[in-house]
């Protein structure tokens, strides 16, 4: 084992859900559930004590203490499975008085206990669907009685027993409430339900047969001997008055039952109000009994008081008691609506204690609710208000004894470890996820979920004077030397000076969330570790990384380093302790089927404490052990989020998810502390602003001329009530003096009547003794007389006595005469009977001697032969056997012969196959290369179209020779369409003789199944074999075959070789004409635009003559003379024209002539591409059609005009 261990000192928290968790021990102790232990704490001297949970316990369910405060109940549940433990707590410390954890019946957990009045019986209720009421004699382990509670599986909350009767139970839930009673080993029922039944949460007894029980709507009944008594709705109002809560009093909603003799019905005596206000309905869910009557939660934050009213079956408020206000909440209002869960009274009734559901603890004394009439009164934290939620920072600094803390529950608390108080704490409107403090204990920075905040630690209150963009920040910490600090924002590291509260690094290089930051011990490195598997050792001077270590497989929960800077120590959900030096692991330590969440290391370098995800702490040595030597200590009830060394070794600090916090004694073995290595007193400053410490002294200015103020008006009124008193005081002797007076006067006559009366009674008791002495003289006459009759009667019954005596000695002595005579007798006979049978009994034992001989010796004789028999049978088998093996070995060498034959036969088929598969991937490569053929001769047709469109009148050669080109690939596709046919003959052919090959093997096997028949006749076995052989196996077969198989390969060799000197021949051949193509078409190309030119200057020609001839008729309209002057001028000048129009005509018919031609040799084309596209094996490129005739007419038509 370590030899380092650790002692829990205190604990700041409470588990509020488990079942009765407040209690007195006595007047000054209670018990509560913190984490995995229960907590004995002194209210005067405030030390406290811990009883732990169980090994491996997952965290306690139930606590019950029995009436006598010696034995404490605590219900756990250990690696899955329920446990009951029972404590003495008288003994110093507390120690393990028995444990229940075999149970014959159905149980998964035990949500509710309860001690009988004597302490010796113990009742447990367990958890759906089971639901099992278990009635124990705990000291003897013995299950007293069992019954199924609810069959509908419906929640029961809380069981108890008669504090006057250990054989009276009870036990409510939702719909359930119950009475029972334990007779004849088992438990009745001995109350029954009228109708629905409300849900009951909780349930006191408050008299030997008076059971208070409270619901979840706010109702409080009283059951006497499973009846209803009584009856009253707690209501809260929402239109808030002076008193929030009003209970409805006894004329309003009290229901008065009628005495058992009267007839009339308990219903027509109710009387019922109704209600304009709209009411909230709280629940009950606790209620305690007390002398007076008893108290109960009414709704959140509240709890009243009630007392029995005298001389009658019912109970009044009396006190209201109140959750305060809490001013350092962020909403104040609200921070009192907490439910109260559990309450207990003092064992002298003179303080009141009560828990809620957001883990605080409160309590009052009760005189105080006395004083205050009228107004409700306030409960005060018994402690100090405490976290209700997951605690996720934690942090500790040199000079001050403080430990930081920040929770879920939006707040950031402020503790003190050597008085063990809470300094500060202050709520927030977003969630703290982490915190650390300023090595001086005056600075604290917080990652909440909106920003990252720099605080100040004031004498009262928590301030914040930097704000910085960082959102959801999960992890910070201060350097050892309080200049700088480090915040994590996702995967991303920022430093942060103190001095100038700027951002003067960024440490990019995580590609996951980072979980952990440690900076060594001279603040040069800072190390960090995420859930990227990812251990990194940052250089600041630089900004980058010195060494890495990254495991994806392991997602890291913390990391720390040695005081030397040269050791890295991380844990992860791997369940292992790493140890990384230089990017490398040097050791892992196994966990031991935990998971490591929180590790830290002392200064020194000693010590190495763990958290684990069940909220365990594991104390060890460093060097670490391979071998499980640790110390491990039952601390949380949830996994461990951090855990801190104060610097100076001393102390341990742990916390977890179940919101408590931990504070550990640290010892070596022996029990010595570890000792400081240099004595710092901590400094006692504080924080005060400026401006507070101003209105401090103007407060204390104004209290003081207050107090002054005061003093005048105290002494003014003093004087006055001096000489109002002294007055009074007159008064009161005159009148006291007057009264003296008078009752001097009045004794003085009662003197006297007392003295006749004196008189007048002794003269009355003489008169009594005379006549007393002269009745007794009478009664002893009398008596005499009496006396001496009976003297008589009695010699007279004594003589009739000692007559009957003898009589009966005389018939007692005849009876035993006559006894002895017939015993005599009686003997005699029975004797000779004896005699008799045992002669018969002789001779029945040798016969039996006998047939036993007989039998032994038969059986012998038997066995003998059996054993005969057993040996030859046994030679006889074991030679047939032998001769079997023979056999089975000879045909065994037969069919590994056979197999081998078989097995060449098939690789023959499969080489075929093979060959076949070949044959079949090369005529798919040919018919790509056809269709690719195909492809190239559609897209030359469609480039002709394209052509024609626009060449007029020098198309024809190039038609002819293009035309000769198609039919020349016409014909080399025929051709290698002939050859494609050859091939599939003869792919036919190898398949023919593939299903030939095929029927033959069928044969074969079949042959071969017949001839396993006679495996048993080796003889005909070998006669068939020898058959097969020859119908099969044939040596001119063997060398036909091997002639097939070469000629095969020869003829496929050849074929090969011929198919691809083709298909180059045809490659270079489509290549050549490829490039022939392209060369008309360029100079068709520039043939077609020399013609388009020409075509336009004609245009323009046309259209000068056209300008020509209008400007002629124009000038001809201009006058007759000019007319008939230059008439023959006009003549000869159209006649020129007409033999220009006539030339242009004539050339414009010329062009139709061509266009027409050309439209011909179109139609002739299309329908020869239509004749070859019918031919089998010929297909167009990827389905393109060319244009119809008519299109290309009417687009030539419009280019033409």
């Amino acid at each position: 084992m370590s030899t380092v261990v650790a002692q829990s000192l205190h604990v700041f928290g409470l588990r509020s859900h488990v079942t009765n968790n407040i209690f007195f021990f006595d007047e000054q102790i209670v018990i509560f559930p913190s984490g995995n232990h229960c907590v004995k704490y002194n209210l005067d001297q405030k030390w406290q004590k811990f009883i732990a949970g169980s090994d491996k316990s997952q965290g306690m369910l139930a606590l019950s203490i029995s009436p006598n405060r010696r034995y404490l109940a605590i219900s756990e549940t250990v690696q899955d499975k329920p446990i009951i433990t029972i404590y003495e707590l008288s003994s110093i410390p507390c120690r393990k008085r028995k444990v229940l954890n075999n149970f014959e019946f159905q149980v998964q957990k035990f949500t509710s206990m309860a001690f009988s009045p004597d302490s010796k019986y113990l009742l447990t209720q367990t958890s759906p669907p089971e639901s099992n009421l278990v009635y124990w004699l705990w000291e003897k382990q013995k299950v007293m009685a069992v019954i199924k509670a609810d069959i509908q599986n419906n929640p029961i909350y809380q069981v108890s027993i008669n504090p006057q009767d250990n054989t009276q139970v009870c036990i409510t839930g939702n719909g359930i409430f119950k009475i029972l009673r334990f007779a004849e080993g088992t438990l009745k029922q001995t109350n029954f339900q009228r109708g629905e039944s409300p849900n009951c949460l909780a349930h006191s007894w408050v008299s030997e047969d008076r059971i208070i029980v409270g619901t979840d709507t706010g109702k409080l009944f009283l059951f006497e001997s499973g009846d209803q008594r009584w009856e009253t709705n707690i209501m809260v109002k929402e239109p808030t008055s002076s008193r929030s809560l009003d209970i409805i009093h006894e004329s309003e909603s009290l229901v008065e039952f009628p005495p058992p003799s009267s007839p009339a019905s308990s219903i027509e005596q109710m009387s019922t109000t109704t209600y304009t206000q709209q009411v909230v309905l709280p629940q009950v869910f606790a209620i305690a009994a007390y002398s007076k009557g008893f108290a109960c939660s009414a709704g959140p934050g509240r709890v009243l008081l009630f007392e029995k009213v005298e001389e009658k079956d019912f109970y009044r408020e009396s006190r209201e008691i109140r959750i305060p206000v809490d001013p350092q909440s962020n909403d104040p209002s609200q921070s009192d609506k907490q439910d109260v869960l559990c309450l207990c009274f003092s064992p002298s009734e003179e303080t009141l204690v009560a828990s809620t559901s957001k883990n605080q603890l409160y309590s009052i004394t009760m005189s105080l609710t006395e004083i205050s009439k009228g107004e409700a009164a306030h409960f005060e934290y018994l402690l100090y208000p405490l976290h209700s939620a997951s605690i996720t920072g934690l942090a500790t600094c040199i000079r001050k004894p403080l430990i930081a803390t920040c929770s879920l529950d939006r707040s950031v608390r402020i503790w003190n470890y050597e008085s063990n108080t809470l300094e500060l704490y202050k709520e927030y409107q977003e969630e703290a996820y982490t915190v650390s403090l300023h090595p001086s204990g005056h600075y604290i920075v917080v990652g909440f979920a909106d920003k990252l905040r720099l605080m100040n630690l004031l004498i009262d209150d928590i301030r914040s004077f930097k704000e910085y963009s960082v959102r959801g920040c999960k992890e910070c910490a201060f350097s050892n030397g309080g200049h700088l600090f480090a915040a994590v924002n996702g995967n991303v590291i920022h430093i942060f000076t103190t001095t100038n509260l700027e951002n003067i690094n960024n440490l990019k290089g995580h590609t996951g969330k980072i979980r952990s930051l440690v900076w060594n011990t001279d603040d040069s490195k800072l190390i960090s570790a995420g859930t990227d598997g990812a251990v990194y050792e940052w250089n600041l001077s630089t900004g980058k990384r010195e060494t890495e270590c990254v495991l994806k497989v392991c997602s890291y929960n913390s990391v720390t380093i040695s005081p030397d800077g040269k050791v890295i120590f991380a844990v992860g959900s791997d369940q292992t302790l790493k140890e990384i030096a230089d990017s490398l692991i040097l050791r892992e330590i196994p966990a031991f089927d935990v998971v490591y969440t929180a590790i830290t290391i002392s200064h020194s370098g000693r010590m190495i404490f763990v958290g684990t995800s069940v909220g365990t702490i594991r104390a060890m040595k460093y060097p670490l052990p391979l071998q499980r030597e640790f110390n491990e200590y039952q601390a949380h009830a949830g996994p461990v989020t951090k855990i801190l060394l104060t610097f100076d070794d001393q102390f341990l600090l742990t916390v977890s998810e179940d919101g408590c916090l931990f504070t550990w004694k640290v010892f070596d073995k022996e029990g010595r502390g570890i000792k400081r290595e240099r004595e710092v007193g901590f400094a006692e400053e504080v924080l005060v602003t400026k401006t507070d410490m101003e209105e401090k002294a103007q407060i204390m200015l104004e209290l003081k001329t207050r107090v002054e103020e005061l003093k005048m008006e105290n002494e003014y009124q003093l004087r006055l009530k001096d000489m109002n008193y002294s007055e009074k005081i007159k008064e009161l002797t005159d009148k006291f003096i007057q009264e003296m007076e008078s009752l001097k006067t009045k004794n003085q006559v009662l003197k006297t009547e007392k003295e006749k009366q004196d008189i007048s009674h002794r003269e009355h008791l003489e008169d009594l003794i005379e006549r007393q002495s002269r009745e007794l003289q009478d009664l002893e006459c009398c008596n005499n007389q009496k006396l001496l009759l009976e003297y008589e009667k009695y010699q007279e019954l004594q003589l009739k006595s000692q007559r009957m005596q003898e009589e009966y000695e005389k018939q007692l002595r005849d009876n035993d005469e006559t006894k002895s005579q017939a015993l005599e007798e009686l003997t005699e006979f029975y004797e000779a009977k004896l005699q008799e049978k045992t002669g018969l009994l002789e001779e029945a034992q040798e016969d039996v001697r006998q047939q036993l001989r007989e039998f032994e010796e038969t059986k012998k004789q038997i066995e003998e032969d059996e054993d005969r028999e057993i040996q030859d049978i046994k030679t006889k088998y074991e030679r047939k056997l032998r001769d079997e093996k023979e056999s089975n070995l000879r045909l065994k060498g037969e069919t590994g012969i056979m197999r081998k034959k078989f097995s060449s036969l098939q690789k023959e088929i499969e080489e075929r196959t093979n060959d076949i598969e070949l044959l079949k991937t090369e005529q798919v490569k040919l018919q790509g290369v056809i269709r690719s053929l195909e492809k190239d001769i559609q897209g030359l047709k469609r480039e002709i179209q394209e052509r024609d469109e626009t060449i007029q009148d020098k198309m024809e050669d190039e038609l002819e020779r293009f035309h000769k080109q198609n039919t020349q690939l016409e014909l080399n596709i025929t051709e290698l369409l002939q050859k494609l046919r050859a091939t599939d003959q003869e792919m036919r052919k190898e398949q023919q003789k593939e299903r030939d090959l095929e029927a033959l093997v069928r044969r074969f096997k079949t042959d071969l199944h017949n001839c396993v028949s006679y495996i048993q006749e080796p003889r005909q076995l070998k006669e068939k074999i020898r058959a097969l052989f020859e119908k099969y196996v044939q040596r001119a077969d063997m060398v036909e075959i091997a002639g097939l198989n070469s000629d095969l390969q020869q003829e496929y060799a050849r074929q090969r070789e011929h198919l691809e000197r083709n298909l180059a021949t045809l490659k270079k051949k489509v290549v050549k004409e490829g490039e022939l193509h392209r060369a008309d078409y360029v100079r068709i190309m520039q043939e077609n635009v020399s013609l388009i030119k020409e075509i336009n200057e004609l245009r323009r020609e046309l259209k000068l003559t056209r300008s020509q001839i209008y400007d002629l008729e124009s000038a001809l309209k201009v006058s007759k003379k000019t007319r008939a002057q230059e008439a023959p001028e006009s003549v000869l000048t159209k006649d020129v024209v007409g033999t220009s129009s006539t030339m242009r005509l004539n050339e414009q018919e010329e062009t139709g002539r061509i266009i027409e031609m050309q439209r011909l040799e179109i139609r002739r084309l299309r329908d020869q591409i239509q004749e070859q596209e019918q031919v089998p094996g010929f297909h167009t490129i990827a389905g393109v059609r060319l244009p119809s005739l008519v299109d290309s007419d009417v687009d030539f038509e419009v280019h033409t005009k």
